[in-house]
C-alpha cells in the first residue's frame, strides 16, 4: 500500500501500489479545479482506499465528483459513473508520499493540453526556488 496526504495533514489516505490505469490529465476541468496545468492521476479500486479524515466533495458536473480536504482544500480524488460502475475511483498522485511509485502511462486529452507544455523542459531549472518558498 502507498501512503499519501494533504498539505496541512487533515485528510491521509492509502491506496493500492499498482493503479489499473495511471495518466495526465489535461482537460480544462482539471485544470481549474486544480490550478495546475496538468494533474497526475492512477485509478484504482474504491475498495482498496482507506481514508482517514474527512474529505469535501464537489460535484463538478452532472456525474463527477470531486474530494477535496476541507481544511487546506487540497485536491484528492475523483469519481464518476463509470468509474463507480468499474469500483474503481481516481487519486491524485502527487498526493502520494512517493509519488514516482505510480508513473503515469498516458497523456489525455491532448487537445486540451496547454501549447507551452511542450517546451515546459527548456527553461533553466534550479535545485530550489531562486526566490524562496
Amino acid at each position: 500500500m502507498l501512503h499519501g496526504r494533504r498539505h496541512c495533514g487533515a485528510v491521509v489516505f492509502e491506496t493500492p501500489d499498482e493503479a489499473a490505469y495511471s495518466t495526465i490529465g489535461y482537460c480544462s476541468d482539471r485544470r481549474r479545479q486544480s490550478g495546475a496545468p496538468m494533474v497526475a492521476r492512477a485509478t484504482v479500486p474504491a475498495d482498496n482506499v482507506v481514508v482517514r479524515g474527512e474529505p469535501k466533495v464537489y460535484a463538478s458536473s452532472a456525474q463527477g465528483r470531486r474530494s477535496f480536504c476541507g481544511a487546506c482544500g487540497a485536491g484528492l480524488f475523483f469519481s464518476h459513473a463509470p468509474l463507480q460502475r468499474m469500483g474503481m475511483m481516481q487519486v491524485r498522485v502527487a498526493a502520494l508520499d512517493n509519488p514516482d511509485a505510480i508513473a503515469p502511462k498516458t497523456q489525455a486529452p491532448m487537445a486540451e493540453r496547454i501549447g507551452w507544455i511542450v517546451s515546459v523542459h527548456k527553461p533553466p531549472g534550479f535545485a530550489r526556488s531562486p526566490v524562496g518558498d
